[in-house]
């Protein structure tokens, strides 16, 4: 309406509407007459149909949508403090320290009556250097006065020499043998012009595999310090062949950690000439067994040997292979269960996670008071009330969780989602979750076997991958001989001298 029409009287207004409405009526005379007046019954049972399909359509389509939603919110929300992944992927975001651990309320430090491990004498000083006061310097009665001993302080340093030894064989013309000539030998171990003595040898193979220095830096070190112009391709060779000294002592291993009561076993990827292989790890706080194979299931297991002849217990992280040794006895690692539960509960806020964390972190805590006082299991009672709060935690996870419902005319198992995996996972493997309550020679966690795998990964951040398989087994039998050695406090240098005298076996054998 324009300003000029504004003001236009009561009655033209309604003569407009009056002339709208005729119009209308005479449209609907015409759809009637044509016959769109109205729609018949089936059309819009029809069309009802079609609705009811499209919004049962997107109904679906929003429901993926917000499955997805929800699980990529809680990736973001990953880190190694809640979830399997490891600290490395946390980058500079590291999470906020969040121990389940509760304060002691003990000051920070050595405690009363802790035994320390300070500064130890390992021998007699080489040289005694004597500071008398700078006043009797050039005083006559110097040599007569008689002095004590004030204080004392010490200095370790380490003198860095290069020895070279030339072997010379010697010839004789000897006059008992009508002139013959008798010519000397070589010792054992000399083969070549210019070779390089055990020392050498074993500092060259400690730093590449205890140290994880690559070949190139190795050689760099060498160089630098000890004035040793080294090839890379001769440290190589040295690898390897003191790996085939150590061969019988690996195998020794292997042998006995097969008759283990209880081994820690894990695996973790490694990059072989460019592919995925997996380093497989067993081992107790005595031994060490490192073997890489292209598979990291059960055939993979199979080839190494080991767990097809166990027949004790194994600790691991839960893995669905490790369940197809059925004759084995299984506990799970707790730890794992904490760092999930701990998941779920900042990711989804259900309450049952955290009672879950404060229930296995309580029989833990119970568990180590009892063997400090000499106990070395739970009551029937303390068991039975243990096992009963875990059922009754599990039933409110399922009631929180329900299981997922069928679709008509799909097939498959209809996806459960982590939460819902989890809880029937604590359901099924209840009996190895609780193994460590049950039975206190049974560890709450598989540190042991992340702990000797966890320099692999250095290693493959120095050096990036391993160029062949025979490089790679190379390295795994000597962090097995070195790793086993270390536990029983043996250095690597050390064991490694030994394996290049020929003594590495007798040096496993030492330890029973």
């Amino acid at each position: 309406m324009t300003v000029d029409n504004f003001h236009t009287p009561l009655s033209a207004v309604q003569s407009m509407a009056s002339a709208i409405k005729c119009q209308q009526e005479n449209a609907g005379v015409q759809n009637m007459s044509t016959g769109n007046w109205h729609k018949t019954e089936e059309e819009y049972i029809q069309e009802i149909a079609t609705l009811k399909a499209i919004i049962e359509k997107q109904a679906q389509q929003i429901a993926q949508l917000m499955e997805r939603v929800d699980g990529l919110t809680a990736m973001l929300k990953k880190n190694s403090r809640n979830s399997s992944m490891p600290p490395s992927s946390d980058g500079y975001k590291k999470p906020a320290p969040a121990s389940i651990r509760e304060k002691s309320g003990k000051k920070a430090g050595g405690q009363s009556g802790h035994k320390g491990n300070g500064f130890k004498f390992i021998r007699q000083p080489d040289e005694t250097v004597e500071h008398k006061p700078c006043q009797c310097l050039g005083c006559p009665h110097a040599g007569d006065c008689i002095g004590k001993v004030q204080d004392t302080r010490y200095k370790i340093d380490i003198e860095l020499l290069t020895k070279m030894t030339a072997h010379k064989t010697l010839v004789y013309a000897c006059p008992l043998r009508s002139g013959e000539k008798l010519q000397g030998e070589f010792p054992e171990g000399i083969h070549s012009t210019i070779q390089y003595g055990n020392n050498v040898a074993a500092l060259a193979v400690a730093l590449n595999t205890r140290g994880m220095v690559s070949i190139g830096r190795t050689h760099e070190l060498l160089s630098s310090v000890f004035g040793i112009s080294i090839s890379t391709g001769t440290i190589q060779t040295m690898l390897h062949r003191c790996s085939e000294l150590a061969s019988i002592a690996v195998s020794e291993i292997k042998s006995k950690v097969t008759k283990l009561e209880i081994a820690h076993c894990d695996e973790t990827g490694i990059r072989i000439g460019g592919k995925l292989q997996w380093v497989h790890s067993f081992s107790d706080s005595q031994l060490s067994y490192l073997a890489v194979e292209p598979k990291r299931g059960k055939d993979g297991m199979d080839k190494i040997g080991i767990l097809p002849k166990f027949k004790g217990l194994i600790v691991h992280d839960s893995w669905a292979p490790y369940f197809r040794f059925e004759k084995l006895r299984h506990a799970l690692c707790c730890a794992h269960l904490l760092r999930e539960l701990t998941g779920i509960h900042e990711n989804t806020g259900q309450e049952w996670a955290k009672s879950m964390i404060a229930l296995l972190v309580e029989m833990k805590n119970a568990k180590d008071e009892l063997i400090k006082n000499e106990q070395s299991c739970f009551t029937k009672e303390q068991l039975k009330d243990f096992l009963d709060r875990y059922d009754t935690v599990l039933r409110d996870a399922l009631a929180l969780n329900p299981a997922p419902e069928e679709s008509a005319g799909k097939r498959g198992r209809k996806k459960r989602g982590k939460v819902r995996a989890l809880v029937e996972r604590l359901i099924l493997h209840k009996a190895e979750v609780c193994r460590f309550a049950e039975d206190f020679k049974v560890p709450f966690d598989n540190n042991q076997a992340e702990r000797d795998l966890r320099m692999l990964k250095v290693k493959q951040k120095v050096s990036g991958c391993f160029r062949t398989k025979e490089g790679a087994d190379d390295f795994m039998s000597l962090m097995t001989y070195t790793g086993t050695a270390l536990k029983h406090g043996v250095g690597a240098f050390n064991a490694i001298r030994n394996a290049l005298e020929g003594k590495a076996l007798t040096l496993v054998c030492q330890w029973g």
